[in-house]
């Protein structure tokens, strides 16, 4: 399964690909909107771990191309902010499966790649 992440703090996106890497995921890091851009344009992800709020770019403008550019990818939002907070993140994105704390332990955030990546 190719997974996708879009996290602007490097070590925060870097322990999460360790992670789902030992679980046997292909797994590719970027660190912005135009990273994940370029990479969907050319590559296959059959699940995007999206933080919410990216440094450089819009976490939902990378959904929306997704959505376009490789229509059966699901993503995992992540934040640590109170944005969308009322679940209406899934109103906005149509390829909304989840949406999780930063701080959610990666062995749980490999268990919700694993479950969205087969449904």
């Amino acid at each position: 399964m190719d997974v996708l992440i879009v996290e602007s703090r490097a070590e925060l996106g870097t322990l999460w690909r360790r992670h789902l890497e030992r679980q046997g995921f292909s797994v590719t890091q970027v660190n912005s909107q135009d990273e994940a851009v370029n990479h969907l344009s050319e590559e296959n992800a059959d699940i995007i771990v999206l933080d919410l709020v990216l440094s450089q770019g819009s976490a939902l403008a990378v959904a929306d191309f997704a959505s376009f550019r490789r229509p059966n990818a699901r993503v995992i939002f992540v934040t640590d902010t109170s944005f969308f907070s009322d679940g209406s993140i899934f109103n906005h994105a149509s390829n909304a499966c989840a949406f999780v704390p930063a701080g959610t332990p990666p062995e749980d955030l490999a268990a919700m790649v694993e479950h969205y990546g087969v449904s």
